[in-house]
């Protein structure tokens, strides 16, 4: 693996180390906003495009409210890294059967590192159909202070302009 891969995941693993406190109540979602340079993008298969620092904690905060905490977390199953980009799969949980296996949807984040341990890029992939189908099946009711992502969302799925190189790097 070259540095550039090693840094990538010695940074991921604190991202994934933060998730972890975040599921379990340690932490807030807007301090994951902090793996992020300050231009960095975000795309989310519900909300769709997130653009600057300040706008992935803003997002953070209100696409999870009503989620964590309810018994939805998001464990890590396994990570890549090649050079700058790193590929990691996970299951999104949401929540547990009465015989304790979980609701589980598989995800994949593709992300690009931009060094100094911040992220510039994140882009989550999850079959939003299977997860209308598991929250139907076990019969999810949101509560008060969950909020409906946007009808219309932007699907740039991009680098952000300053960080496009990283992607012609193979």
């Amino acid at each position: 693996m070259d540095a550039i891969a090693q840094e990538a995941t010695e940074t991921y693993e604190k991202f994934i180390a933060r998730r972890d406190e975040i599921d379990a109540g340690t932490a807030s979602w807007s301090s994951l906003a902090d793996f992020f340079t300050e231009d960095a993008a975000y795309c989310d298969p519900a909300w769709g495009r997130v653009e600057t620092r300040e706008g992935i904690r803003e997002f953070f905060e209100q696409s999870m409210a009503g989620l964590t905490g309810y018994g939805w977390s998001t464990p890590e199953n396994w990570t890549m890294a090649e050079g700058a980009r790193l590929v990691s799969q996970w299951d999104q949980v949401l929540g547990h059967k009465e015989d304790g296996s979980p609701w589980a949807v598989p995800g994949l984040s593709i992300l690009y590192y931009a060094g100094d341990g911040l992220f510039c890029f994140s882009h989550d992939m999850l079959n939003m159909t299977q997860i209308g189908q598991t929250m139907r099946a076990m019969e999810w009711r949101p509560p008060a202070e969950f909020n409906m992502p946007p009808r219309e969302p932007n699907r740039d799925v991009s680098l952000p302009a300053n960080w496009a190189h990283l992607a012609e790097k193979r």
